[in-house]
């Protein structure tokens, strides 16, 4: 299983309840092309092909643009991606946990690279807030589904 680097300079684990079932939450979340349909702070996506374990997606968020590519994915459950930006490694993973008719999604997200090291904080502050904002904008987009 992959996980994130837990020794890197910046890690932030999040979570939210969504009350939606986790096939839609998951069809929402993975389909990459869309995020701009529902996550603001996601300028462009566009996926290489099938999401599976080796593809890359493409994307621009807050200025940045990003080739990440997918290292694990268990449909409905877990998907992990992850690479390199700016000089910044990326990890992300992603899990979904179905309960009562609800879901709860969580997400952990760690970086490092020189980058980081020269501003732990702030680029902390900044994926702290970016994840926050992510999670919101799914959980609103995935609600008004049902």
């Amino acid at each position: 299983m992959v996980t994130i680097d837990e020794n890197a300079p910046v890690v932030v684990r999040l979570s939210i309840e969504i009350d939606a079932p986790v096939m839609t939450v998951w069809a929402l979340h993975t389909d990459i092309a869309a995020w701009p349909a529902w996550n603001a702070d996601i300028e462009k996506a566009v996926p290489d092909g099938p999401l599976r374990p080796g593809s890359s997606f493409s994307w621009r968020t807050h200025g940045l643009e990003i080739t990440s590519t997918v290292r694990e994915l268990v449909p409905g459950e877990r998907i992990v991606w992850g690479g390199p930006s700016s000089g910044i490694t990326g990890i992300h993973v992603w899990t979904f946990e179905e309960s009562d008719g609800r879901v709860v999604v969580r997400t952990e997200e760690s970086w490092s690279g020189a980058p980081v090291e020269a501003a732990t904080a702030e680029l902390g502050r900044a994926l702290n807030a970016s994840l926050e904002n992510w999670l919101g904008h799914l959980k609103a987009r995935a609600e008004q589904l049902v």
